[in-house]
């Protein structure tokens, strides 16, 4: 009986492990944000440069990126930036922009919850760009 006790425990602690809610990146304009959509990953070859996401929170959208340790480590000199852009947008509403290897970047609020929007991020370095959008979400 004891042995059956151990392996259901360790089960169960494997369970809540695994299917545990994820928790937010802390944005520091807005205390409580959650993301919509699904993450866009930016890539060099197998590489994950970059993960995009949009959040939205106190009645705005917030476009986020985070530019991945590995990729980082081997690239230091690196810029990012992230916005958030509509539909119907020429260009990029409300842009965040972050310091030289700044790793993680929040774009300002947009004023966009009534619109379909999406989170567009860039990664520079050197002569090379990586970018990419995340679903659109409306």
């Amino acid at each position: 009986m004891r042995k059956l006790s151990a392996v259901v425990l360790t089960a169960a602690t494997i369970a809540l492990t695994f299917t545990g809610a994820a928790h937010a990146e802390t944005n520091p304009r807005c205390g409580s944000v959650t993301q919509i959509g699904a993450t866009k990953y930016l890539k060099s070859g197998s590489d994950t440069v970059a993960s995009v996401k949009q959040f939205k929170g106190c009645d705005k959208n917030w476009g986020y990126i985070y530019v991945w340790d590995s990729w980082k480590a081997k690239h230091p000199g690196f810029d990012a930036s992230v916005a958030i852009i509509t539909r119907d947008s020429d260009g990029e509403i409300d842009t965040g922009s972050g310091a030289r290897g700044q790793q993680e970047v929040w774009s300002r609020g947009a004023n966009t919850l009534q619109y379909c929007t999406r989170a567009f991020g860039h990664v520079f370095v050197g002569s090379n760009r990586y970018d990419g959008v995340t679903e659109e979400r409306c």
